[in-house]
């Protein structure tokens, strides 16, 4: 397995680029934040990624960039942050999210550090990414400080950034994918009848972290839904049931490897598999292939999407398929922008997508299928390889 990571010279690759759409925006000045939910904002151009506590980045048009840390995550960001010329501060409001205080030796408040810069620059137009978990009391002194500047939503600019994956991303993404298919290959021929939901879990956490992962998929666990009721959930935390034979296990696991994430999720029966079940996973399975087919550098996506649902209503299954959903993956295990059959976003070389297969609802259960894809000039090739395989062996 080649273990490969993004090399320095990138982070200020990805700074330039991100200054060179400020200037065409007439933006001075652009704040980005990270909390645990999404640590890919700042550790995309800075390749810091905090623990148990927030991240912020300032990036003027021109000047020294600013990775903010909290107090706790100070000697890693030291030892984590990449950009070439950036400044390290230390930001109370960055900290753990209790409140709890550390000595306030070394720290900075975010509207002193603020002034400082409305001192060094003209800002009249600032950027912020991170809308969902952007902090009020930060972003209140933000707009306090810089009153008579323009704030504006950025993260349309940040997210489009980060769908064309660079060579040396690539090369990261593939040993993510290697690591999660390996994952899936060694854990499922150990699940047995009688087991828990969470001691399956163990046995992906083992073996994912054995195979060289930084942590599981980012946001989740993995995921062990199972039998006819908690198959119903899409997203859970997992409980102690015990698995049956015959029964529906929905398996959802991906790994985090340098910042990069990357998912498989499988359906799985033990024993005796009734044939209601076979037939619905072969036909999420082969409408997967079917549109995946299509998904070709500039092809709109709405080819592909309705290509899915056109196939699963000449076999009768659309009525259990909420979704369709076909998404950028990379930083965050589904992240924007979004393909969708009303934007029509062409699919271009270079995008690492992640496509599935939901089907809810049966009287039997509920399962997903998902891989993800690179797509290149001869087309999409689905990277994570577990799925390819062990799903007509099993279910066939």
């Amino acid at each position: 397995m080649n273990y490969t990571t993004i090399q320095k010279e990138e982070y200020g690759k990805r700074v330039a680029a991100l200054r060179a759409q400020m200037a065409k925006d007439g933006v001075d000045l652009v704040m980005g934040f990270s909390n645990l939910l999404e640590l890919g904002i700042v550790r995309y151009y800075s390749g810091f990624a905090p623990v148990n506590e927030s991240a912020a980045i300032i990036i003027p048009l021109n000047g020294q960039v600013t990775v903010c840390s909290g107090q706790a995550s100070e000697d890693y960001c030291l030892v984590q942050n990449q950009l070439e010329g950036s400044v390290i501060k230390v930001f109370p409001e960055i900290g753990e999210v209790s409140g709890f205080e550390y000595s306030k030796e070394g720290q900075l408040d975010f509207e002193v550090y603020f002034k400082e810069l409305k001192s060094q620059y003209k800002v009249k137009k600032i950027g912020v990414i991170g809308r969902l978990i952007f902090p009020s009391i930060i972003y209140n002194k933000l707009a306090r400080v810089f009153s008579e500047a323009e704030l504006i939503d950025y993260d349309d600019v940040h997210y489009e950034q980060r769908i064309i994956k660079s060579a040396n991303e690539i090369e990261v993404l593939k040993t993510n994918w290697e690591i999660v298919s390996k994952t899936f290959e060694r854990v499922v021929p150990q699940i047995k009848v009688g087991m828990t939901e969470r001691q399956i879990q163990a046995l992906f956490a083992y073996e994912m972290y054995n195979l060289g992962a930084e942590s599981s998929v980012q946001a989740f666990e993995p995921m062990v839904a199972t039998g006819t009721k908690n198959s119903y959930i899409s997203m859970c935390r997992n409980t102690l049931r015990k698995i049956g034979e015959s029964e529906i296990l929905n398996l959802a696991a991906g790994v985090c490897y340098e910042g990069y994430n990357g998912i498989i999720c499988s359906p799985l029966v033990l024993g005796n598999i009734p044939q209601k079940i076979k037939d619905a996973v072969m036909c999420a399975y082969d409408a997967l292939n079917y549109a995946s087919a299509k998904m070709n550098a500039g092809v709109p996506c709405d080819v592909v999407l309705n290509a899915y649902t056109e196939y699963l209503t000449k076999y009768g299954y659309i009525d259990y398929c909420p979704y369709g959903s076909l998404h950028s993956t990379g930083m965050l295990e589904c992240e924007a922008p979004t393909f969708t059959v009303e934007n029509k976003r062409v699919i271009q070389e270079n995008m690492a997508i992640c496509i599935d297969a939901y089907f809810k609802g049966m009287e039997w259960g509920s399962f997903r299928i998902e891989d993800c894809y690179l797509i290149g000039k001869d087309g999409a090739k689905r990277m994570t390889t577990y799925n390819d395989k062990a799903i007509p062996e099993i279910f066939k």
